[in-house]
């Protein structure tokens, strides 16, 4: 549906999903007791004014809480992303998404995209019904990264900070200016409605054009899983993952991720055991729990490692190599 109309000014759609950005609590003081994905995204541009002469669209493509954000609603949401992107009359998507796990979809979209123009997700720590929300602020941020000319890529707007996606992280329960980008820093700001680059915008993944997988909605991805390892780690969760694979169970395991300590580093009995998965067919790699940095590889590695990747965005890699398709 069209929220805004301007046959002169560059056209920017957002996609509803969900999340404490749309959420709502019995009272405007409550900032932890809401309830997420009540609040629909025609009805949270409305409140909002757009920048000077920018047309803006409205879908709603899920309505959820984003901790139980599905790989269904990643395809969906990408075919529709990519659909619109093909659009030469639109400047660029924003996604309205919940914090929780905004950073594995926007490192999702950054992997199947290869977005040329502007993808812009956007979130909130408060409410929709706060006293004070930040959603507002933040969407109409997320809108003036979208419209700015020569903007690309999949990045993420909070707190006035624009992050790429590749880099950003979660790194506060409760702050607003919740997500950080580590040691390779932001792109820009945003600052009264226009962005100030601190280094150039994210270019598309390395290697061959990506691609959105020809997935069915319904079916179930490759399954990853991760696992940490840490003082008094035992190998035996593993190896009963791999059990279950050697039994032909449903939905088995096929690759799996080790949340390292320090450079990559494995508590004896995690790597014996990542070793038996590897023998039995499992793909394994380790990415580092360190929310800076990344894995130096050293001779003699017997396992991969994600570089620069944290474990959860290291799984999406991961899962999309066994799907087939390309990516970063």
């Amino acid at each position: 549906m069209k929220v805004h109309k301007d046959s002169h000014g560059p056209r920017v759609l957002v996609l509803g999903t969900g999340g404490t950005i749309a959420g709502r609590a019995a009272s405007s003081d409550d900032n932890i007791g809401y309830v997420a994905g009540q609040v629909g995204v025609a009805e949270l541009l409305a409140g909002i004014e757009a920048p000077p002469g920018v047309a803006l669209e409205a879908e709603q493509v899920a309505q959820v809480d984003s901790k139980d954000m599905e790989f269904s609603i990643w395809l969906a949401l990408a075919q529709r992303c990519a659909q619109a992107l093909a659009d030469p009359t639109l400047a660029g998507v924003v996604v309205t998404h919940g914090t929780d796990t905004l950073e594995e979809t926007a490192f999702f979209f950054h992997s199947v995209l290869g977005a040329l123009k502007p993808v812009v997700l956007t979130c909130a720590m408060r409410p929709a019904s706060a006293l004070s929300p930040d959603g507002p602020q933040n969407v109409r941020d997320a809108i003036a990264v979208a419209s700015t000319p020569g903007a690309q890529g999949v990045t993420v707007v909070c707190a006035g900070v624009v992050h790429a996606a590749q880099d950003v992280q979660k790194v506060h329960t409760y702050r607003i200016d919740a997500f950080a980008s580590g040691d390779a820093g932001p792109v820009g700001f945003v600052e009264e409605g226009v962005v100030r680059l601190a280094k150039p915008w994210p270019e598309r993944p390395t290697g061959a054009p990506p691609s959105i997988p020809d997935w069915p909605r319904d079916a179930d991805p490759p399954r990853v899983e991760i696992v940490f390892s840490h003082a008094g780690a035992r190998g035996d969760l593993i190896d009963s993952l791999v059990a279950q694979r050697a039994q032909g169970a449903p939905g088995a395991i096929s690759g799996l991720v080790l949340a390292a300590t320090g450079n990559g580093t494995l508590h004896r009995e995690i790597e014996q055991a990542a070793a038996r998965a590897q023998a039995a067919g499992v793909r394994v790699v380790r990415a580092t729990r360190c929310p800076q940095g990344r894995i130096l590889a050293k001779p003699g590695d017997t396992i991969d490692d994600a570089g620069a990747l944290g474990p959860v965005k290291a799984r999406i890699r991961l899962q999309l190599e066994l799907m087939g398709t390309t990516g970063c």
